[in-house]
């Protein structure tokens, strides 16, 4: 049985959802890092952030993005991926479902909307302590 679990407690907001990406040992917390996504659109394709359930992940090593991480078996929706990333609303956009994790929450263009800074600094984090395959929970 796999020790390692993840939970992505998160709140819907119009133009994002921020969360917190947090995971476990057992029971024993061993690494607390923000995430984002877009908003819940009711699970449009390239638009909604994916619906809360527990998905199996599986690592990859991706051409853009380097060591990521595959969401599995998204109803409707595939290539949801745990990447680098920092915009999920205004002009710049840079997920279509994904999953982007950071350190803090920030208005990193001042378009006044929540962004995600260091996204590279917690995707380090989470590559020290997320094996290849974990399972994740969205609430």
């Amino acid at each position: 049985m796999e020790s390692i679990r993840a939970v992505i407690a998160r709140r819907n907001e119009e133009h994002q959802t921020p969360g917190s990406f947090i995971v476990f040992d057992y029971d024993r917390v061993i690494l607390n890092v923000k995430s984002m996504e877009l908003p819940w659109l009711n699970n449009i394709r390239e638009f909604s952030c994916i619906p809360a359930d527990t998905y199996e992940c599986e690592r990859i090593d991706h051409p853009r993005f380097g060591h990521s991480w595959i969401v599995k078996d998204v109803p409707d929706r595939d290539g949801i991926m745990i990447h680098i990333g920092n915009f999920a609303s205004g002009k710049k956009v840079d997920i279509e479902g994904c999953i982007m994790p950071g350190l803090r929450f920030v208005d990193i263009n001042k378009d006044g909307n929540l962004d995600i800074a260091d996204s590279t600094k917690a995707m380090n984090l989470l590559r020290a302590v997320l094996p290849d395959k974990f399972k994740l929970i969205i609430i």
